[in-house]
């Protein structure tokens, strides 16, 4: 983007690879615009509000907003010819065909775009299924975990490497340029829109693709029971940690290492399947009883309990890893060093609206209303969370360790709302016999071994 960007002469300043510039960036060639880095997902949306004239992201995040949200305000204007992906429906290779669904009593499709997922099943006239909205790495969750999964690929052959069959192309995605219609009509928005699509042709805007009604009926009533204890292990950040805290417990999973994995390690211990994940998705897998354990962030579980409260996940072991500060973060010039103070600011201020951005929305949600704020938008977003405030929410709900990050973007704490660690997760109502008892207890056992005996 950055080289586009530069070939277009529409150069900014501090932006490029490896770029941790998140406020508001100057455009030098033209004094009146302004430019602010988000993460892709979270673009359209901020278009469709009006925080943004323009954006550019790939069309399938414009689509998975205009799917379930057909009538925002946002107009396609070019393609940039760069970040070409497919959007496909996969399923593992014993699957062979869409047709092969219908004869399925539950169709299970994971995918990080799910409200196209759910766009998909409805089209495919699907009698039951089940849409796992994830945050990537679905093609781990075939065949144990989901039955199809909505994913975009630049190439197949990536896809068959995880013994994944494209049964269905859905969208042929590329970076675009977009507007808020609002702002296209009533701002002079031309000599920002002249160059960067200036070497651009006039083809028409993708469009989503979908499946013709599936004819056959279920065959295939129910799953085979599962005859083994599954665990649920994260990849990202915390890798490194619960790899140490692996360690502390006498526990090697072959295929996770400190920094690399595959995601089906195998155990080395009868009765125990060991499958990689993102860990933002674990707790809502445990309530459904895809996973017996899981470890993941106490964060991430609390925002799942928010926004489901009569969920059975618990938090069975604190392994003491990665702690942090959940906290709500404000602009640093805000005359207030306490969020009632802060409240209180703002309604002298005469402000009508607060807003709260975060990636844990139901966590925001259950904040705000715990503090009593009187009316309040929450505003879900996938990071690049610093340069929110103070142009696009007035407070952040983010994680801070050391405040340093915090303090570069001109930000302060003014609240906590709890310290976040890696931990076991499972169900309170597990109901388990025999040799499953024995693994689970065992598992159990040894990582409560490694959270004694952490150094934090």
């Amino acid at each position: 983007m950055a080289d586009l960007l530069a070939a277009r002469g529409v150069h900014v300043e501090g932006y490029g690879e490896g770029s941790r510039q998140l406020r508001s960036l100057p455009v030098p060639s033209h004094d009146d615009v302004r430019v602010r880095v988000f993460r892709e997902r979270d673009i359209p949306m901020q278009v469709a509000l009006g925080n943004y004239d323009l954006g550019i992201a790939s069309f399938a995040w414009l689509a998975e907003l205009s799917v379930r949200f057909p009538q925002q305000p946002i107009v396609p204007i070019a393609g940039l010819g760069i970040g070409t992906t497919s959007l496909v429906a996969a399923g593992h290779e014993s699957l062979s065909s869409l047709d092969n669904l219908s004869r399925l009593a539950v169709v299970r499709i994971a995918s990080d775009t799910p409200n196209i997922a759910e766009a998909f099943a409805r089209a495919s006239r699907l009698r039951r299924y089940r849409v796992q909205s994830v945050h990537g790495a679905a093609e781990a969750y075939p065949p144990e975990d989901a039955d199809l999964v909505i994913i975009a690929t630049r190439e197949e052959a990536i896809l068959r490497d995880h013994r994944l069959l494209p049964l269905f192309k859905v969208l042929e995605s590329s970076a675009w340029l977009f507007a808020n219609s609002e702002s296209l009509a009533s701002k002079k928005l031309h000599p920002i829109i002249g160059p960067l699509t200036a070497d651009n042709g006039s083809s028409p805007a993708p469009h989503l693709a979908m499946p013709a009604p599936l004819t056959n009926r279920p065959t295939n009533g129910s799953r085979p029971a599962r005859d083994s204890i599954r665990l649920a292990m994260p990849d990202g950040h915390q890798q490194p940690h619960v790899f140490k805290a692996l360690q502390d417990a006498g526990l090697s999973f072959n295929g996770y290492e400190e920094k690399t994995f595959v995601r089906r390690p195998e155990s080395g211990i009868e009765g125990l399947d060991v499958k990689v994940i993102r860990p933002q998705d674990m707790p809502q897998l445990v309530a459904l009883g895809e996973f017996d354990l899981a470890i993941t962030g106490r964060d991430l579980m609390h925002e799942h309990l928010f926004e489901f409260p009569s969920s059975p996940v618990v938090e069975l072991i604190d392994l003491q890893r990665a702690q942090y500060n959940l906290s709500a973060v404000v602009d640093g010039e805000l005359p207030a060093d306490n969020i009632e103070d802060a409240v209180a600011l703002w309604r002298v201020q005469g402000k009508k609206l607060l807003t709260v951005a975060a990636e844990f929305p139901a966590t925001a949600d259950h904040y705000a209303r715990s503090r009593h704020f009187w009316r309040y938008q929450v505003v879900p977003i996938a990071g690049a969370s610093e340069g929110f405030v103070p142009e696009d929410a007035d407070i952040l709900i983010e994680g801070t360790e050391t405040g340093t990050t915090i303090a570069a973007n001109n930000l302060k704490v003014i609240d906590t709302l709890y310290r976040s660690t890696t931990c076991v997760i499972g169900r309170s109502d597990t109901q388990l016999a025999g040799r499953h008892r024995e693994v689970y207890d065992h598992l159990l056992a040894c990582l409560a071994k490694a959270g004694q005996t952490a150094t934090v």
